[in-house]
Parts: C-alpha cells; structure tokens; sequence
C-alpha cells in the first residue's frame, strides 16, 4: 500500500502551512543526495542570479532618488515627514521589486535549465511510484508554454503589486501588514510557477494548476512563503532553485492526490 496525501478536507492551518514549508526542505534533502544532478541544477540559476542581482544592487543603490522622484508632494514638508516619506516609499520600490523580481527570476531561469530542472522532477516522480502515460512535450513546446504562464503570472503580481507599493506608505500598516501580504502573494505565484514542470507531465495547464493547488491552500501557501523566503537571501535564489523544484513536485503530486511517501507492504 503507498501512501497518499490527505485528502484537501484534511487540510487546515496552521499544520497544512508547515507541512507545506517541510516540501520544501524535503526538497533540499533529495538533490543534496545527488550532488552531480544538484550541480547541473544551479549552473542556469547561477547565470540568471548574476544578472538580475545585478539590476537589484543597481536599484537599491539609486532606490533614494527613485524615492524623491516619486514624492514630490513631500519636498514642502518638515525634515522628519519628508524623510518618514521617502524612506516608505524607498522600502515599498525595493519590496514590489523583490515581489516581480522573484517571480521573473524564477521564470527566466525555468526556461534557461529546463532539461536539467525535467530531469531532476523525473527523479522525484520516479522515487514515489512515477507517472501513467506521461505527456511528451517538445522543448519548444514546453518553453512557449512556459514563456506564456510566466507572462500571466508576472501581470498578475504587477496588478496586486502595485496597490500593494501604494499601501506601503501608509504608516506601520506598510512596514509589517505590507511585507507579510507581499510574501503570501509571492509565494502563491511562486508555486504555481514552479509546479508547472509535473502538471504539464499530466497534459494539464495553468488552469488545472491553480484549481488543485486552490484545494490545499494552506500547503501550497507554505511551500510557496518558503521558497519566497529562501529566495530573497543573498544567493538564495541559486542554491535553493533545485529543491524548490524538486519541492514543487512534491507538492504537484500532493495536490492531485498521489503518493508523496515511499511504498509500505
């Protein structure tokens, strides 16, 4: 007998959350077994990390003049208010960057590794009993699929993103309501971005996507707050990408009801 995962009537917060933070160090735990295949993973994120930490350094560096431009109705105001001002919208620019960036990063990077990043979800696949009749799809295929899912993704944080940058200069609300919002919005994209690979290997679309990862939200919300996390530390995007996939599929097969645990007799 193998096991399943519980059925989505099952799951609730807070343990549904934890579990879904635990794929992604179950994630980890897999491709550190298996460092050649690891190795081949973060080469692609090693590549995309550079450039878009590159565009970020940049941006924070100028984020105070961004900040002036941005608020010309404080340039009147006393040295405290116009300072508290910038420094809100300062932070709300870096955070609504860190939120596009993230999701852009993980798209970009997808598409650069997506031999390496299939071959890695096929293990995990494979270890927990596999796919029936699994899809074939073509590289170029996978990559129009992949560049079109992306496009959509990243329009839709750019929508809820930007009241989310607005927000952000409210006081206290924007520097503890805003951040948490943010990462529970990035991290949601994040895993439907990231489950991708597996439910493609099913023949189902973004659509499909979203309505399995909908049914267990709390999973999918800690897994994706995780990974969301991970790749916000200073290289943390490179290192982890490999996990996160392997995580994703854990959480893919979770979502559709298959086994997440090796057979018991």
């Amino acid at each position: 007998m193998s096991t399943r995962s519980a059925p989505a009537s099952a799951v609730s917060y807070p343990g549904g959350f934890l579990a879904g933070v635990g794929l992604l160090f179950r994630g980890v735990r897999m491709y550190a077994a298996n460092p050649r295949l690891a190795a081949l993973g973060v080469v692609p994120a090693l590549i995309t990390g550079v450039l878009f930490l590159g565009a970020f350094v940049t941006l924070a560096y100028f984020a105070g003049d961004v900040a002036a431009s941005l608020t010309p109705f404080a340039d009147d105001w006393s040295g405290g208010a116009r300072t508290f001002a910038r420094f809100a919208a300062g932070l709300a620019l870096l955070g609504l960057a860190a939120l596009i960036g993230v999701l852009a990063f993980t798209a970009v990077t997808l598409a650069i590794g997506g031999p390496f990043y299939e071959r890695i979800s096929e293990r995990v696949e494979d270890r927990y009993g596999g796919v029936a009749d699994p899809v074939e799809v073509g590289w170029a295929r996978s990559l129009r699929r992949g560049v079109t899912d992306s496009s959509r993704l990243l329009a839709a944080s750019a929508l809820v993103g930007i009241p989310l940058f607005g927000a952000g200069f409210l006081p206290v609300v924007g520097q503890t309501v805003v951040p948490v919002v943010g990462a529970l919005l990035g991290g949601w994209l994040l895993a439907v971005e990231l489950v991708g690979t597996p439910f493609e290997r099913r023949g189902l679309g973004l659509a499909e996507r979203r309505r399995a990862l909908r049914a267990i939200r709390p999973v999918t919300a800690g897994f994706g707050v995780a990974v969301f996390v991970a790749f916000l530390i200073p290289l943390g995007a490179v290192v982890f990408t490999p996990a996160a996939v392997a995580g994703a599929t854990l959480l893919a097969r979770r979502a559709l009801g298959e086994p997440t645990g090796p057979a018991r007799s």
